[in-house]
Formats: structure tokens, C-alpha cells, sequence
């Protein structure tokens, strides 16, 4: 790996024995990972509230999910584990550490972390503004989780069924891509989503953009998503075959 690719590679948080350990005592008590329904659980298309702050849905198609996390200051999530899917965490903006059972790392705008399946994690808001963060998560599965501790009495519950309408900036169907959702823009309205070919990316990259994902099967396959940056230092090249979502501010 060059210089170049590895000042933009992801902090990796990967499961070690510890937590195998944890999530084998987990199972043993009766903990479950369960599985989403795609057709049925409509709720996640809305806002999710949350003691933290909420959450929301980005994009969603057959293998991936993007959710956006808004942590407000002075809280954070549980110490939680998604066995079967893997993680990016992206952020946005704000200040934060995210902790694994043996180590932490210090978030900021611009950090990418790589969360292996069956890595524990929770992320806390360490600044006095709201953290705002990604998460792509390959395979979907939003109900992959289960706690192992928590702040705020959730340990050995299931993800979240009450949600909010936010029709402003709703989820909506993308006509050009089979079984796809996206939402255009934030609640708060900081952040606009966009797809956008990798060739378009590489003739036109834009002072606002943040982050570029790519949308294809061979990284759900291979376990790697490669997320490029709008850090005018960043000069990897985008896949001119690929769809991207594309993360911006919203000026």
C-alpha cells in the first residue's frame, strides 16, 4: 500500500478473542441477532429517535444500508456488536471517540473506522456540538445488534420500533435502480446526498463533497469498500464503472 492510499485507509477496529468470548456469553444468555424484513419493517425508512439523539436512514438498496447517527453532546451509544455485517463509520462533523474492548479512537470530521463483524463498539460524543456520523453497513440488516452495555437501560432489548415521520426530506424511491431508497437531504439540512457515476466524480469533484462510496456488489462480496474523501490531498482516482454516493455539505 502506498503513502498515499494508507493516510486515507480506515482505522481498523477488528474482533479479537475478547469479543468472541463476549458475544459467546451473550448467546448463551439468551441474546439474539435478528433479521430484518425488507418489505415489512417500514419504520426504518423514517426517523429513529434515540436517548442519544436519532438516527435515520440514507440509502438503502438490496446489500447496502447508510444510516446517518446525530449524537448530542454529553451522550453516546451502547457497547454493541453486529455479528454478521460490517461497518464503516464515517464522520461528518463534530468530535468523538469510538471504543472497542481494547482500544479507542478519536473521531473527527473527515475519520473513516472499519468495523469487522463481531467487533464490539460504541461511539461518544466528546465535543459540545452534535456528532454527526455515517454508517454503511454491508449486508443489510439493521437488526444484526445486540447490546452489552448501555446507559440507558437497552441491554438484551431489540432495535427500536417507534419512529418519527420526517416528510420534508423523506426517504424516496430511486426509479433507475431496482429496490432502492434514498433521502436527498438531512433533517437539519447540513448535508445533502447525491448518486453520481464515478466518472462524473473524476472530471468534476466539488469544494463541497465529503465523501464518495462506492455502490457495488464485489464490496459486500470481498468485504471492502473502498470510501474515497473530497480532500483536495486525497488523489485516488474513482472507478469511472461505479456508482457512488456522494456526501456534501449543504451550503
Amino acid at each position: 500500500m502506498n503513502s498515499e492510499s494508507s493516510r486515507y485507509s480506515p482505522v481498523p477496529i477488528s474482533a479479537t478473542s475478547a469479543d468472541v468470548a463476549e458475544l459467546n456469553k451473550l448467546v448463551r444468555r439468551g441474546a439474539r441477532a435478528l433479521n430484518e424484513q425488507f418489505d415489512e419493517d417500514t419504520h426504518l425508512n423514517k426517523v429513529i429517535p434515540k436517548p442519544w439523539g436519532y438516527e435515520y436512514r440514507a440509502y438503502v438498496d438490496e446489500f447496502f444500508d447508510f444510516w446517518a447517527l446525530h449524537i448530542d453532546a454529553a451522550h453516546g451509544t451502547s457497547m454493541h456488536v453486529h455479528p454478521r455485517k460490517l461497518t464503516y463509520l464515517i464522520c461528518l462533523g463534530g468530535q468523538g471517540v469510538t471504543s472497542g474492548l481494547a482500544k479507542e479512537v478519536p473521531v473527527r470530521e473527515g475519520t473513516i473506522l472499519r468495523i469487522t463483524p463481531g467487533a464490539f463498539h460504541g461511539t461518544r460524543n466528546a465535543g459540545n456540538e452534535p456528532l454527526e456520523l455515517i454508517e454503511v453497513e454491508v449486508p443489510r440488516n439493521k437488526f444484526d445488534l445486540m447490546r452489552l452495555k448501555d446507559d440507558y437501560d437497552r441491554v438484551g432489548t431489540a432495535y427500536e420500533a417507534t419512529s418519527l415521520e420526517e416528510p420534508e426530506h423523506s426517504m424516496q424511491k430511486v426509479t433507475a435502480f431496482p429496490n432502492t431508497h434514498m433521502r436527498r437531504r438531512t433533517p437539519n439540512g447540513k448535508f445533502r446526498f447525491d448518486l453520481r457515476t464515478g466518472m462524473d466524480i473524476f472530471y468534476r469533484r466539488r469544494s463541497e463533497d465529503i465523501f464518495y462510496i462506492p455502490l457495488c456488489v464485489s464490496g459486500v462480496v470481498y468485504s471492502d469498500v473502498e470510501i474515497l474523501t473530497g480532500h483536495e490531498g486525497d488523489k485516488r482516482r474513482p472507478q469511472t464503472d461505479k456508482q457512488y454516493l456522494c456526501i456534501s455539505k449543504n451550503f
